[in-house]
């Protein structure tokens, strides 16, 4: 069974690291600044201690003034488990740095999210919608996506192509 790590163990490991790198940390997550993200994910990677060669999940939450991506790792060999979150404060453009350099697993997850709840990730190679079609408006996840102008809208009149 995996162990999750303590978030205020690592956070501090990060701080001494990685200064000002920090922005909060309790026992569950650690959340870093954005410009910090790739630095301290390569460190949680490559540090030969916390080993964190698995990105297993990438997923965001819209707390309506901005936005929150979270980042499951997980190392298999010493069997530890880290939640890792970063913030996109601008909520009408959220963008972070994309983690596909650290861990090529990102790819997919991060169209996801893009997908879905319109965050950006800057430096991601083919940042384009993996489920919905091009032109689809808006991003169905995100906690504003119904308020249309007049009020609540069950989403879509029709599909596209539809007559």
């Amino acid at each position: 069974m995996s162990q999750l790590l303590d978030g205020l163990e690592i956070g501090e490991r990060i701080g001494k690291r990685i200064p000002e790198a920090v922005v909060e940390a309790t026992p569950q997550w650690v959340v870093v600044h954005p410009q910090k993200l790739v630095e301290v994910a390569t460190y949680l990677r490559d540090d030969s201690e916390l080993n964190f060669r698995f990105l297993s999940g990438v997923t965001a939450v819209d707390h309506l003034d901005h936005f929150e991506v979270v980042y499951h790792l997980q190392s298999f060999s010493p069997n530890h488990m880290l939640t890792l979150k970063t913030r996109a404060l601008d909520h009408d453009n959220p963008e972070v740095p994309s983690l596909v350099s650290v861990w090529r697993g990102a790819e997919l997850q991060e169209r996801e999210a893009y997908d879905l709840m319109g965050v950006r990730f800057a430096g991601h190679p083919d940042l384009r919608r993996v489920f919905l079609w091009e032109g689809f408006p808006g991003h169905p996840l995100r906690k504003d996506w119904l308020e249309m102008p007049g009020g609540l809208s069950p989403g879509l009149g029709r599909f596209p192509r539809e007559d």
